[in-house]
């Protein structure tokens, strides 16, 4: 597997942010962060890394009982070059006024709360809830990366690398946009 090339990377505490452009699938690293919906049993982002990770997945996601939105469950990672695979349920976008903020932001503190129980120390993030969930993709970059940043600067959790992997450059300019904002770059 060719390793992508950050377009960005950034120090927060002992860890590094990156964010590249690639096929989340083809990563390996400790874990890869699953978009996926609550049942846990594919569509989306979540039905190509079913796919790529092969009917093991499945069956053990079968296992689970589904996940509440804003929570995250690990899983193993099967034929992922990513050990784990960690599901996280990103809100429906419906204006904003329902809580999806702090749902989205809740799927990436879920997310390292489970990497650092695990001892993992790499993960990456899809840009969670922006496809068909239809939460503003710039809105949504701003959460991810200050949930991230922040998280890891009040408690590293032993993890040494994130990267945000995003399938588009218009995804990834907006995760840019949002460590400039955030002074990390």
């Amino acid at each position: 597997m060719a390793k992508p090339t950050p377009l960005v990377t950034a120090e927060v505490g002992p860890a590094r942010l990156e964010i590249c452009v690639a096929d989340i699938t083809t990563l390996a690293l400790d874990a890869i962060v699953n978009a996926a919906n609550r049942t846990l049993l594919g569509g989306g982002v979540d039905g190509a890394i079913h796919r790529a990770a092969g009917p093991g997945l499945l069956a053990e996601c079968a296992t689970l009982g589904g996940c509440e939105t804003g929570a995250a469950k690990i899983t193993r990672g099967y034929r992922l070059p990513a050990r784990h695979v960690i599901h996280a349920v990103g809100p429906v976008w419906s204006g904003g006024g329902r809580g999806e903020e702090d749902l989205l932001a809740s799927c990436y503190r879920r997310s390292l709360e489970l990497a650092a129980a695990d001892r993992l120390r790499s993960l990456a993030f899809p840009a969670i809830s922006t496809g068909v969930y239809r939460f503003p993709p710039d809105r949504a970059a701003r959460i991810a990366v200050g949930t991230v940043a922040a998280e890891l600067a009040a408690s590293p959790r032993g993890i040494e690398r994130v990267v945000f992997c995003c399938f588009a450059r218009e995804a990834a300019d907006h995760h840019i946009a949002a460590v400039a904002e955030l002074g990390l770059a």
